[in-house]
């Protein structure tokens, strides 16, 4: 009889989430004390629901940035790394017959774009520092690469995500996206991929990120960001992507109730003369809760309200998180969440 697998959305309940602390051997040492203060912001939050995953090159210099903090709740694992995107680098965990197994998929820096060496043996670091239960299985996924922030599940057999980002250059590109899909249906136990055509974001480095651009809210709902301004670069794209979300169903047949988040005002990077990715869609789900990026604009209490009707019984958290654009990211995209079961 073959195994059930189901790849939990990210409501399921959490154990814990992991954060890879900046430090000044990373790219924020430029802005280490900016960057740190939204990592203790955001650390600050998952505590009060669960428990936090450091990983830290100085347990320390951590421990010092968090003072204040329930530190019964935080898991300090020290570690050499080469960036701080949790999202990427980090386990994805799935139900094999109701057990938790983290599958440990190649992590290379978003398709050989930065050193991402070292980020590669988070996982399996984590797994020999025994921070998830013993009975818990670690799985090498070589040799294809996944990041968690391209794929997104309802938990219930489907799994969302962009045509443009997993067949990407030194990626899985040996696969056409027939087989991407196959693949991710035998890893995942889905029965369905829902795959976006359109869609980006300017200064987004990840080749099309889906939890840049739409995320399931629950097994019927999808946020996703709405450009309403014909004028703007993304609206032709953004327009086309809302045109697919239309036309997708659910499993059993009905359109999505679909949460349209406002385009997050232009931010340029002046240094390089680039508009950074700043988006909604890249909200964090954790027990009880939802931590969202803030980018200082009057929308953000427009996008707090619309993710607020989408999860009403969840309480709605706003940080500042426009530092983490200058590295073409946002808060989802530190932080990986592990269901229940998994963590010590």
């Amino acid at each position: 009889m073959d195994k059930k697998i189901i790849l939990p959305p990210e409501w399921h309940p959490q154990s814990a989430v992991q954060l890879t602390w900046p430090n000044e051997a990373t790219d924020w040492q430029p802005v280490l004390d900016e960057v740190a203060a939204v990592y203790t912001n955001l650390a600050r939050e998952i505590v009060k629901h669960e428990k936090l995953i450091t990983v830290c090159n100085s347990e320390a210099e951590a421990r010092r940035r968090l003072q204040g903090i329930d530190f019964d709740k935080v898991i300090f694992r020290t570690m050499d790394y080469n960036d701080t995107w949790a999202r990427d680098h980090a386990g994805i965990t799935v139900f094999l017959d109701e057990k938790p197994v983290i599958y440990d998929f190649v992590f290379n820096g978003w398709g050989m774009k930065y050193p991402a060496n070292l980020d590669n043996l988070i996982t399996r670091r984590l797994a020999e520092t025994k921070t998830f239960h013993k009975d818990v299985e670690v799985v090498n996924m070589q040799p294809f690469v996944l990041e968690g922030g391209s794929i997104e599940s309802d938990g219930k057999g489907t799994i969302l995500t962009t045509a443009k980002c997993l067949a990407s250059v030194n990626r899985n590109e040996y696969l056409n996206k027939e087989e991407i899909e196959c693949h991710l249906k035998n890893f995942f136990g889905a029965k369905r991929i829902l795959r976006l055509e359109n869609g980006y974001l300017q200064g987004d480095d990840t080749d099309g990120h889906i939890d840049t651009l739409a995320r399931f809210c629950n097994e019927n709902t999808i946020a996703y960001v709405k450009c309403a301004d014909s004028t703007d670069e993304h609206y032709e794209e953004l327009k086309a992507m809302e045109d697919e979300l239309k036309a997708f169903r659910t499993l059993d047949g009905k359109p999505y109730s679909l949460v349209p988040l406002p385009m997050a005002d232009e931010i340029i990077d002046r240094e390089e003369d680039i508009r950074l990715p700043a988006t909604y869609a890249n909200f964090l789900i954790i027990n009880d809760a939802v931590i969202m990026p803030f980018y200082g604009s009057h929308k953000d209490a427009i996008a707090k309200q619309k993710l607020q009707n989408a999860f009403p019984h969840r309480n709605i958290t706003g940080i500042d998180s426009r530092i983490l654009l200058k590295q073409h990211g946002s808060l989802h995209c530190v932080a990986m969440q592990f269901p229940e079961g998994v963590v010590v």
